[in-house]
């Protein structure tokens, strides 16, 4: 290891140090509240994990599609390993990224396949979580009452779910959404940092890049899509069951702000998967859409605990799974999925 690669890793411990350091307040208040757990019954538990599972299926069908092949065995275990690999090392996502290409590799899948696949797959779930917030912002403005039935959540979750997919779609079919979602981004942006040098040519940027997912995924775009819509829609609907399984009957309109502002501070990567940012971002928020402070804290530790922390073990016995199937280096055969 070369000096130069050695000083980055060490500032990169040194800034993930520190970021723990600072967000320990905010984790020992989540872990603090373990005990208080039992509000949250079995079957409720349960329910979360099926959503979980659900996520994860879904992001194993976009990745399915954009590397073009019909085994699910190699996806599965590469991202589950990959992913777990990711919230336990500084800097995780790069770590994880490169981690799952190796093992698509020796799975057998072109090494440009697994490239050009996990790079339109990442972008095509980032892009469905940055429009995620424009969906709420019709039931706030509108004031919509908070409904206390778990069924009436879930048609929240189903509306939420149609009009990411519809948004979606007419970002695939059309410039003008990007367009002008890109120049009001600059905009603000230019407006917020105007001692920096201006931004421009963001609306391209943006055309470029769905062009680069459409290309990769063919016909089958729509069907990425709507895996990509459901990833987050259950993932949305994991945190709302624990609040609901606690109690807590906040506006959902209100709870997807809170998820979308969490999921963004998970992708920072000053801590393994965001680790202590989420925590205290979650717990913050959640306060802010009207959940009292004692159930937001038992609240985030449910929903992390199912979905940050019980990937991890799984995500270790589907890496020895990989390794005693593909172990053995296999050339790489070229799939497509029709």
């Amino acid at each position: 290891m070369t000096p130069s690669a050695i000083a980055r890793r060490g500032l990169l411990l040194a800034v993930t140090g520190v970021s723990l350091y600072l967000l320990a307040p905010a984790l020992l208040e989540v872990f603090g509240a373990f005990d208080e757990l039992n509000e949250v019954s079995v079957p409720w538990f349960a329910g979360m994990v099926v959503l979980q599972l659900g996520s994860y299926g879904c992001m194993w069908a976009i990745q399915r599609l954009s590397v073009r092949t019909r085994r699910w065995g190699p996806i599965v275990t590469s991202q589950l390993a990959s992913n777990a690999f990711g919230r336990i090392v500084p800097g995780g996502v790069a770590a994880a990224g490169a981690m799952q290409y190796s093992m698509l590799v020796r799975a057998g899948i072109p090494g440009a396949a697994a490239a050009s696949g996990m790079t339109a797959s990442s972008l095509l779930v980032f892009g469905t979580l940055l429009a995620l917030p424009l969906l709420a912002v019709p039931a706030i403005a509108g004031g919509a009452p908070v409904d206390p039935n778990l069924a009436r959540a879930a048609f929240a979750g189903a509306v939420v779910f149609v009009a990411l997919f519809a948004i979606g779609v007419a970002c695939v079919v059309w410039d003008r959404p990007l367009e002008l979602a890109g120049r009001a981004a600059q905009a603000v942006r230019n407006r917020v940092l105007r001692r920096r040098e201006p931004l421009i040519g963001l609306p391209e940027k943006l055309v470029d890049e769905r062009d680069i997912v459409v290309a990769v995924l063919g016909r089958q775009w729509w069907k990425a899509l709507l895996a990509a819509a459901g990833r987050w829609v259950l993932d949305f609907l994991t945190l709302l069951a624990a609040l609901y399984a606690i109690g807590s009957h906040t506006r959902p309109s209100l709870v997807l702000l809170a998820f979308c502002a969490a999921q963004l501070l998970g992708t920072l990567p000053l801590t393994p998967g965001g680790l202590g940012f989420v925590e205290a971002g979650l717990t913050g928020t959640l306060a802010l859409a009207g959940v009292g402070a004692g159930p937001a804290v038992v609240a985030t530790l449910a929903y992390r605990l199912v979905s940050f922390w019980l990937p991890i073990p799984a995500g270790g016995a589907a890496a020895v799974v990989h390794r005693r199937r593909y172990g053995v280096r296999q050339g790489a055969v070229r799939e497509s999925v029709g």
